[in-house]
């Protein structure tokens, strides 16, 4: 858990309003910082990189932006 306040870098911190807008729940944002890892882990293996970019694309296609 973060002890500093957002102007204090510690680490990498993101914002989650845009993907609660879309719809994802607790399991899908443990996945986001999965893949978050998986990409850091292997940033030069193209294939790791194809792997996470597939797994995103079906998260946010399970997710859509409402155009409405």
């Amino acid at each position: 858990n973060e002890t500093l306040g957002a102007f204090k870098t510690s680490g990498i911190r993101l914002g989650t309003p845009a993907i609660t807008t879309r719809g994802f729940d607790e399991a899908d944002a443990t996945k986001v910082a999965e893949l978050i890892l998986q990409a850091l882990q292997a940033p030069t293996d193209q294939a790791n990189l194809d792997d996470v970019k597939q797994q995103a694309m079906a998260l946010t296609a399970k997710h859509p932006i409402d155009v409405d």
